[in-house]
């Protein structure tokens, strides 16, 4: 036999084992999934350690509970679930220093900070700050009153943090309904998800400068936006006087029970109480107005459309496997 012909069905053989093995790498990434026992074997106090950590923020100050979960919110939407808003750069160029984020509350990246560190001492370099931020915003809605729902873990943390990325990517205070579904939709959720995520706004706050338009500039006809009711329109003028827009000055976005995960944020738009524009379209539209009302009548379908909009959320451009990395540091890439 001509050994040529050895050698090119050696070839041959390596060749077919070598595409077997990259396709079933493919199918092995395709096919990851994230799990809720994702760490049972590796780091089985995880969730314990994330709900202690967080629990004593929220005692510090409540303002923890709003930042973490807005930050997940925010992250999620650029790029997916993997931590990228919390990469800090000296160039002021990565995703948490786009103009949509600057409004970020330290707390929340404190939190996932402090978070990491505890997890690292008992399981270093295993846990993701990804599956650290999906965990504490869950654990921010159930300290505050909300329901317990499992998160689903197994993120990795993303490679990559730009600004730039972040332009149109941020639901904004003045979306009517069809931005609104438009911009979920881009991310797999549904109207319904759509409003049950807005419902976290019931532990929500904002300054002045992100509504006042809504007061004093709403338009040239009507200076006061109508679908305000007139006397929740005084009170938010005592607090924002036209002209001025102190910093410091911060508003609940649910005035009735600000500091409790509930569904009054709901009742609060079907009494015209909704502090910014893509807060009261919600109830103004009649495509979306149904949900909203069902919503206030029934804090048990909320709480269950809001566990479901919420895991779904937490799928959202995830990195599994070798897709992405476990940060020593949550602020760094590796």
């Amino acid at each position: 036999m001509d050994t040529r012909d050895n050698d090119s069905t050696k070839h041959t053989m390596m060749m077919w084992f070598y595409l077997g093995m990259l396709f079933f790498c493919m199918v092995a990434e395709s096919d990851a999934r994230l799990t809720e026992n994702f760490y049972a074997s590796t780091c089985p106090n995880v969730e314990l350690i994330v709900r202690q950590v967080v629990s004593t923020k929220i005692e510090q100050t409540f303002t923890t509970a709003p930042a973490t979960l807005r930050m997940f919110f925010h992250d999620c939407f650029v790029g997916g679930c993997d931590a990228s808003v919390m990469i800090a750069s000296e160039s002021g160029d990565a995703e948490k220093d786009a103009p949509d984020n600057l409004s970020l509350a330290g707390d929340g990246f404190d939190t996932v900070i402090k978070a990491k560190l505890a997890v690292e001492a008992q399981c270093p370099g295993l846990v993701s700050c990804a599956d650290i931020m999906a965990m504490a915003a869950r654990d921010v809605v159930v300290l505050a009153g909300g329901p317990e729902f499992k998160v689903e873990l197994g993120r990795r943390d993303g490679l990559v943090s730009q600004a730039s990325r972040v332009d149109g990517k941020i639901p904004g205070p003045d979306l009517d309904v069809r931005g609104l579904v438009d911009l979920f939709a881009s991310h797999g959720l549904s109207m319904t998800d759509m409003i049950a995520l807005s419902g976290a706004h019931t532990i929500g706050f904002s300054h002045c400068n992100r509504f006042a338009h809504r007061l004093y500039n709403f338009s040239a006809l009507m200076p006061l936006d109508p679908t305000l009711d007139p006397a929740y329109a005084q009170q938010l003028m005592q607090t924002c006087p036209q002209g001025r827009s102190d910093p410091e000055i911060a508003l609940d976005l649910d005035i009735t029970t600000p500091r409790v995960f509930d569904n009054v944020y709901f009742q609060n738009l079907v009494a015209r109480k909704g502090l910014f524009t893509s807060d009261q379209v919600l109830f103004n539209d009649f495509r979306s107005q149904a949900t909203v009302v069902r919503f206030a009548n029934s804090a048990e379908e909320f709480n269950s459309a809001f566990i479901s909009a919420m895991r779904k959320l937490g799928r959202v451009g995830v990195k599994v496997g070798s897709q992405g990395e476990i940060r020593r540091d949550c602020s760094a890439f590796n």
